[in-house]
């Protein structure tokens, strides 16, 4: 088999490093190399941020304008759609995912920049009338060079989420993607630069994190954003490096999310969504709904409906379209998942269904009742197909137990009561609240977390106010100078 080989690209050019140095891109399904990549170090670095930097202090992207820029972008979603299949293998074969599912990652992608770009275009400023004979207005000017760090589970998916609105607001990029998944990057940029995109606008290199690129970015004083999408540890470690030149960080970071199943939820609508909210990519989804609260006079019913509908799901090779689920994204993440479930019996738990498969890096769909509220599988993230399950009588009481995690990325509540749906929604400590679904989106709504599952938040507005700086300007309309 001839292996892909994808590079660095800085200021234009995909290259490979000074060091010659690579590092194999490992397909989870089959556990062969598919492709290799150029590894990059401080040289690499230094060279993206430096093209960042000279693009957005001398070139023309930051002073291009919304219309220009955004003619740009779309381009760069049209050329996304026409290597739509392309683009969604390449995270298919780095991560294990669906093809399926990794076709509709690139269809959201292609959202992200169509969105960003036209929102940048109509983001409407505030104006403040003054008495005084004064008027005040606000403009919105790019912050300048945006380093994206972005994780594996969702790979373009996620980049785009960060790239396309700094690069609409007239920012430069340098973006580091996961080193699970560095394919689609690379082919993201090369998109860029056959979009017309100016040198050292888009930039990409790979590496590592701690004592590599990824450490290497983030500590640079000529950075003046940061945004993260990973670990909460990873998250920490980011936040002291930024710390030191005084720069913004965007973070989203772990999840632990609470699904509630309420006694007069629509239960085939709820079973579903369940379905969909733990074992959707492998369970390997930061908004996923690993904890599962059902009213205890319909619990018996559902988990009964939930387990078989976790085991009908379609199990293998992630490149065939019939595929539903398949296996975990490398095997470091496999030994990890499966090191929880090799403690379930001593936490007084029971598998209702799932467990490890016979070959593989495979995790079935798993469902586990009879936890203590203490143990690990409901207190940590696990980020694999592992659901635990508990019974409860009160809005209250459960309303208390979804809150008892120092994550706080999002919940979903089942419920046919319009009342109480509000009512719960205003009292879940959660970015977001999903009511009788999961997982549809509005790009215009702030999108993040409380807790350790985030600092900041990102889409719409939101994402303007954190790749600008916000300007406040004051005009004398009199001719005054009092």
């Amino acid at each position: 088999m001839v292996r892909e080989a994808f590079g660095h690209v800085i200021n234009g050019v995909e290259q490979q490093s000074v060091s010659g140095e690579l590092f194999d891109d490992v397909n989870p399904w089959t556990e062969e190399v598919w492709a290799q990549i150029a590894l990059g170090g401080k040289s690499e670095a230094d060279a993206a941020v430096g093209a960042a930097r000279l693009a957005f202090d001398e070139g023309p992207w930051p002073r291009m304008g919304f219309v220009k820029r955004g003619v740009i972008l779309h381009r760069l979603a049209d050329l996304m759609a026409r290597d739509r299949e392309a683009l969604a293998l390449a995270d298919c074969r780095d991560m294990g995912k669906p093809l399926t599912q990794a076709i509709h990652d690139v269809d959201r992608s292609i959202l992200n920049i169509r969105f960003f770009a036209d929102q940048a275009r109509l983001s409407q400023a505030d104006a403040y009338p003054m008495d005084s004979g004064h008027h005040a207005y606000t403009r919105y000017e790019p912050a300048g060079v945006v380093v994206a760090i972005a994780p594996w589970n969702f790979p373009l998916m996620l980049e785009t989420w960060k790239v396309a609105p700094a690069l609409a607001w007239g920012n430069t990029v340098v973006l580091k993607p996961a080193e699970d998944t560095p394919a689609s990057a690379t082919m993201l940029a090369r998109l860029a630069m056959e979009a017309g995109l100016p040198p050292g606008v888009l930039n990409v290199v790979h590496g590592f994190g701690p004592d590599s690129v990824g450490q290497f970015l983030t500590e640079d004083p000529r950075v003046d954003r940061i945004t993260f999408t990973g670990e909460s540890g990873t998250g920490r470690t980011i936040s002291r490096a930024a710390a030191a030149n005084l720069t913004p960080v965007s973070l989203e970071l772990g999840g632990k999310g609470a699904n509630i199943v309420f006694e007069d939820a629509d239960l085939d609508n709820a079973v579903q969504w369940a379905v969909q909210a733990i074992f959707r990519n492998a369970g390997q989804v930061c908004l996923a709904g690993s904890r599962l609260f059902v009213h205890r006079t319909v619990y018996e019913e559902f988990l009964s409906r939930f387990a078989a509908a976790a085991e009908s799901l379609e199990i293998g090779d992630p490149e065939l379209r019939e595929t539903e689920f398949s296996c975990l994204a490398s095997r470091e993440h496999f030994e990890k998942v499966t090191s929880y479930l090799d403690t379930v019996e001593a936490h007084g738990g029971t598998v209702v269904t799932g467990g490890v498969a016979d070959s593989g890096l495979v995790v079935k769909p798993t469902i586990i009742t009879g936890l203590g509220l203490d143990s690990p599988h409901y207190c940590e993230e696990i980020f694999g197909p592992v659901v635990v399950v508990r019974a409860f009588d009160t809005e209250q009481e459960v309303v208390e137990l979804a809150n008892d995690s120092r994550y706080g990325l999002n919940a979903m509540v089942f419920t046919e009561n319009l009342s109480r749906a509000h009512r719960v929604a205003a009292r879940l400590e959660a970015g977001t609240v999903w009511v009788n679904c999961f997982f549809i989106r509005d790009l215009r709504a702030p999108f993040g977390g409380f807790g350790d599952s985030g600092v900041g938040r990102e889409g719409g507005v939101f994402s303007r106010d954190f790749f600008t700086e916000p300007k406040a300007v004051i005009v004398d309309i009199n001719g005054l100078t009092e």
